[in-house]
């Protein structure tokens, strides 16, 4: 505890030096050079750094510097970037994990986490969550954690050989998938909250407000569920594949190197390790029990497996109310699409009824028109001919009317 306590001034005091030595530079070379300085400071941007006790600390460094740092190429600082920000990867290197999982950004090792835009109102949940939790850890775990040389070096077992918690780069992704599975949970609640509702009001209503909101919402449901698959896909590649899995085992990979330049020192000098390495007893006997063992050793991923095994159902349980969701909304535009086909056969059947009265009435009309003319007839001559000739005539065309709308009903094209 004390030793964690000492670094941070030491790298206050580091920092400030740097920052006098940049500020006398710039005075002796002029605007010139505090342009070019400036600009070269462009690219840092804002990291919060966690070491195995929870220990925090709020950085600004620059790309080269957190390159050299966790040992990771380039192009992975690119995958952390805005331009995917809503992209999903878990990434195994070297030295570190590269953790690109919706808003959460992070960069784990064997020691210490670094996570990207730690101010975020998104991110503020996971980093007060990884701080809990590493405090808690530390202290349940006492003195299992101990200095070896300004290095910190995890016991991964207890003396008595029972198992003890996760290594620290998996609690790490535990607390960032469960973050990130709780927050598409609830985003999945609010559009159930806000869907049913408007779904039901465009059963009942269906207006170009209504429409306009159920577009709204199908949006909604598509980016939502492009965000659970990518995270989803990411953990199913991960499971599919034990190799990858086992490179994720970082805590396994430094126990090794630590073991194997202990050896190599003390076959070396023929004498025991020196002070400077100091590694445990304890540690020791792992170390070398991992360093002579076979390679299924190596891939024995059963914690992770089961690790990821629970986040992947609860992802898949998320994306099962999503497209319960979407199915409720092809339901409802089915029924919507019923409706208007009902209101648009309902038209249809009024439009051939019209028809036909309107050649019924086209006949009469017809008739009317043909005696009309100025044509020399013989019933002209005749008193009283104009009621009973203006009734048959209308007699007739209803009689047609009738003929053809019973004609209609028996072909069925209109509703009994």
């Amino acid at each position: 505890m004390a030793s964690v306590e000492l670094q941070a001034p030491l790298l206050r005091n580091v920092n400030n030096g740097d920052g006098m030595n940049s500020h006398n530079n710039n005075n002796n070379t002029g605007a010139v050079g505090g342009a070019k300085a400036k600009k070269k400071t462009g690219g840092a941007r804002l990291w919060m750094k966690f070491d195995l006790m929870g220990q925090s600390e709020v950085l600004e460094m620059e790309k080269s510097a957190i390159i050299k740092r966790v040992s990771i190429p380039p192009r992975d600082l690119r995958i952390l970037g805005p331009v995917f920000s809503h992209s999903s990867n878990i990434l195994a290197r070297e030295k570190a994990m590269v953790v690109n999982l919706e808003f959460i950004k992070a960069i784990v090792t064997a020691e210490e986490v670094l996570v990207l835009d730690p101010l975020c109102q998104e991110v503020i949940p996971f980093v007060d969550r990884l701080r809990q939790q590493l405090l808690d850890r530390h202290q349940l775990k006492g003195g299992e954690v101990q200095s070896t040389g300004g290095q910190w070096l995890p016991i991964p077992e207890a003396a008595d050989g029972l198992q003890c918690e996760l290594p620290f780069e998996f609690q790490v992704l535990e607390i960032a998938l469960e973050v990130v599975c709780t927050y598409l949970d609830s985003s999945v609640a609010d559009l159930e909250r806000d869907a049913y509702p408007v779904l039901d009001e465009l059963a009942r209503n269906v207006s170009t407000k209504n429409l306009e909101l159920v577009r709204n919402l199908k949006s909604n449901l598509t980016h939502l569920l492009a965000r659970v698959q990518k995270v989803r896909d990411e953990i199913e590649h991960l499971l599919d594949d034990n190799e990858d899995m086992a490179h994720l085992y970082l805590t396994r990979r430094w126990i090794q190197n630590q073991a194997a330049e202990a050896f190599s020192g003390k076959a070396a000098s023929n004498s025991i390790v020196p002070a400077a390495v100091n590694l445990p007893q304890v540690s020791l006997n792992r170390s070398a029990s991992l360093m002579t063992s076979n390679q299924s050793d190596d891939t024995d991923v059963e914690d992770l497996e089961m690790l990821l095994e629970a986040y992947f159902m609860q992802l898949d349980g998320t994306r099962n109310k999503i497209l319960s969701v979407r199915e409720y909304i092809d339901d409802t535009e089915d029924y919507v699409n019923i409706q208007l086909d009902n209101q648009r056969n309902e038209l249809i059947q009024l439009q051939l009824t019209l028809t036909i009265a309107s050649f019924a009435i086209a006949l009469e009309t017809l008739i009317a028109g043909v005696f009309g003319m100025n044509i020399p007839c013989q019933l002209n001559d005749i008193n009283g001919v104009f009621g009973p000739l203006v009734g048959s005539t209308s007699a007739f065309s209803f009689l047609i009317f009738l003929l053809l709308l019973g004609y209609a009903r028996w072909k069925k094209l209109l509703g009994s």
